[in-house]
């Protein structure tokens, strides 16, 4: 396992070179409405894949720049790429954007890389391993808080497409406290840092490749990752999207996290 893990690391570390050389003009594409796409993020993807298929011939890939191949339903390992977590903010030059590698096993992550280019933040983990992050040439363990009071408490919110409807679930919970970033691994990475102890993502419009490598990572520094309805999340499943959403959290609360979720949904519709 630790050749997947160190494959990665080398990896994602070498794609956000990719996106680095385009980041100060990056060429942008529309894949659907209000969906876009730069050419960054097809070079990355393609030197991933290539990469990848020629260590690990024998796995399963799914990406969110390649077309899916249903193949990979019948293997047992499967990486779960995002080439560039965070698209609009590195077309707006933030520097909030990542790399998320993911290696799912029999539906479960087992191992996750999530690199930010700019400031060369390295977060990563493998199950049973612990989560570490690399930042200035130094590596540290990382540990989620465990700060269960909602006044004490900060909600990582989306920079880009924050709503409404987080507000409420934030004012129901007693929590004042926000921090908006971009890419969902980076928000999933000031969680196990202690930064922040909760994301909510309540809509359908996540897939597996924005989960699989920071649930892992958050996993193993004590933290929780479910849908909105308390269950676990699937990999290497024909749906990519996450229909129920997305809870990540420090884990003390996640319950009741779970339950003013579903109440202001069920209000909202």
């Amino acid at each position: 396992m630790r050749e997947d893990l160190e494959a990665a690391k080398r990896l994602a570390i070498r794609a956000g070179a990719i996106l680095l050389k385009h980041y100060v003009q990056p060429k942008v594409h529309w894949k659907g409405r209000g969906n876009t796409v730069t050419e960054a993020d097809h070079l990355a993807n393609a030197f991933l894949i290539k990469e990848l298929k020629q260590m690990f011939p024998a796995d399963g890939f799914l990406s969110e720049e390649e077309p899916d191949n249903p193949d990979r339903l019948l293997k047992t390992r499967v990486w779960i790429i995002d080439p560039l977590d965070g698209t609009l903010e590195f077309i707006n030059r933030f520097d909030e954007f990542a790399v998320m590698i993911g290696l799912s096993i029999d539906g479960v992550p087992n191992m996750g890389v999530v690199y930010q280019p700019i400031t060369e933040k390295l977060y990563y983990a493998e199950l049973g391993g612990g989560a570490f992050l690399t930042e200035n040439r130094t590596t540290h363990l990382l540990q989620v808080s465990r700060e269960s009071d909602p006044l004490g408490m900060t909600i990582a919110v989306n920079r880009s497409h924050h709503t409404s409807v987080v507000d409420v679930i934030r004012q129901k919970l007693g929590i004042r406290n926000t921090i908006a970033f971009g890419s969902m691994g980076l928000k999933v990475g000031l969680i196990c840092e202690g930064r922040a102890h909760q994301y909510l993502h309540v809509s359908s419009h996540t897939s597996q490749w924005d989960t699989c490598a920071p649930e892992i990572i958050l996993h193993e520094a004590g933290g929780r990752i479910t849908d909105i309805f308390n269950k676990p999340l699937r990999y290497n499943a024909l749906e990519v999207r996450n229909l129920d959403g997305v809870i990540a959290s420090n884990g003390t609360i996640h319950e009741q996290i779970a339950q003013a979720t579903q109440s202001a949904m069920a209000k909202a519709v």
